[in-house]
């Protein structure tokens, strides 16, 4: 019962990737039907981060209130509800009025499952969960790709998605007993989890493992029973964890939302060979979180994050430096290849850092920080390529990464300190 609880969690995930990937992939053939401008992705894009911003930001309060079973079930309808809206638009007006219920159908249950899963469970299953909303991701763009590329509408694409979203609303309203029974709305019987040996109540990210130091594993364990200050925002290295999710969302959204509009405007693919491109940035972060799930069994988080950062990096450079075509298709899946591990291994970490009984909160204010790097970001880059170049993608891309991976490594730093342990413990 436990593993069936754990495949549910997974299937959500896939609802919350399939909608990500879609409005970037249709929107150059969109903008032209919509008589909209190029620039006015953005717009959209604002909408539904902003929507998943404020959901994110009330996570905490709305899953105490009705539980994580709930929350998902209403946050799948939400929005395979707005989907089906975007398929039957009259105008652009209508797709910033669906894009909010849209977004508020992320929030809750993202930061809500996330939070569960790095409580609950070693990192494997973290970056698995991830896996699967790549699967969503990557779906998306086939699907939608494979409607343009038929001469079919961009609407028969939205349409399919939706479908596909009610599916599922129906398998979690059948399965909503089963949050209570097994998980207590939000918490697995730690007995059920330990038969199945899923469970991880050590805590640990995988650097206490490689490193065998016993006196670091007991700071780890105090540290994660700390239960703190109501300001969390004051924690040591919570604010450069903030910035990393900020600009890691910033760059995966810049990639999915511009990355066929840069591939058709500055490489001159056709708009459905574009679509299947990014598609395949998509597989690269799904089959990455597959195979990493494997490698966090050996490696540590920190040691994964980093490496993700400097992969994307390069996958980055193969687009910008004047190179065969070829060398964007690796681009974009070393990109995607390399954005595999960092989310989830950041989420999985929190706990970690910054104690048990805080991660719900924080977790929140992450994901909240990650959604607005996913909203402003973005848009801005595509008004300044509207007034000159699309081609500038590839060093948008660049700077999010390099503050990333600049904001990560200095929060190794502070949780080595040793005045992090003397002053909260």
């Amino acid at each position: 019962m436990p593993i069936f609880f754990l495949i549910i969690i997974y299937l959500a995930f896939i609802s919350l990737g399939l909608p990500d990937s879609l409005l970037g992939v249709a929107w150059p053939v969109m903008h032209l039907d919509l008589g909209a401008k190029l620039e006015a992705a953005g717009i959209i894009s604002m909408s539904i981060a902003g929507g998943t911003i404020a959901s994110s930001l009330a996570s905490n309060y709305v899953l105490k209130k009705l539980g994580t079973g709930k929350v998902t079930l209403i946050s799948c309808f939400m929005t395979a509800s707005a989907l089906l809206g975007f398929s039957l638009v009259p105008s652009f007006l209508w797709l910033i009025l669906l894009a909010i219920p849209l977004g508020l159908g992320a929030g809750s249950v993202d930061a809500g499952l996330n939070n569960y899963v790095a409580n609950h469970y070693k990192a494997h299953h973290m970056i698995w969960l991830h896996c699967f909303w790549g699967v969503g991701a990557t779906l998306g763009p086939i699907i939608m790709s494979s409607f343009i590329g038929n001469n079919s509408s961009w609407r028969n694409g939205y349409r399919t998605v939706a479908f596909l979203q009610f599916s599922l609303v129906i398998l979690l309203f059948v399965t909503l007993p089963l949050w209570k029974k097994v998980g207590g709305e939000g918490k697995a019987s730690n007995d059920e989890q330990h038969k199945v040996g899923e469970i991880d109540t050590s805590q640990d990210s995988g650097d206490v493992k490689i490193e065998k130091d016993n006196s670091a594993s007991i700071e780890l364990e105090e540290r994660s029973n700390y239960k703190g200050k109501e300001n969390v925002l004051k924690f040591p290295g919570v604010n450069l964890a903030l910035i990393s999710f900020l600009f890691y969302c910033a760059g995966e959204s810049t990639i999915g939302l511009w990355g066929s509009s840069f591939l058709v405007n500055t490489k001159h693919f056709a708009p459905a060979t574009a679509a299947s491109w990014v598609s395949l940035y998509y597989g690269g972060i799904t089959v990455g979180r597959l195979i990493t799930g494997f490698i966090t069994m050996k490696l540590s988080n920190k040691i994964l994050i980093r490496a993700g950062q400097i992969i994307s990096f390069i996958g980055v450079l193969l687009l910008i430096l004047p190179l065969p075509k070829a060398c964007s298709f690796l681009g974009f899946i070393m990109i995607g290849i390399g954005f595999a591990p960092i989310f989830p291994c950041m989420l999985h970490e929190t706990p970690v850092r910054f104690g048990k009984v805080q991660s719900q909160k924080i977790i929140g204010y992450q994901m909240a920080a990650g959604y607005i790097g996913a909203t402003f970001l973005p848009p801005v880059l595509g008004f300044i390529a509207a007034r000159t170049t699309i081609s500038i993608m590839p060093f948008f891309v660049l700077t999010y990464i390099s503050t990333m991976l600049y904001s990560s490594e200095r929060i190794n730093i502070v949780m080595r300190g040793k005045k992090f342990y003397k002053a909260h413990m």
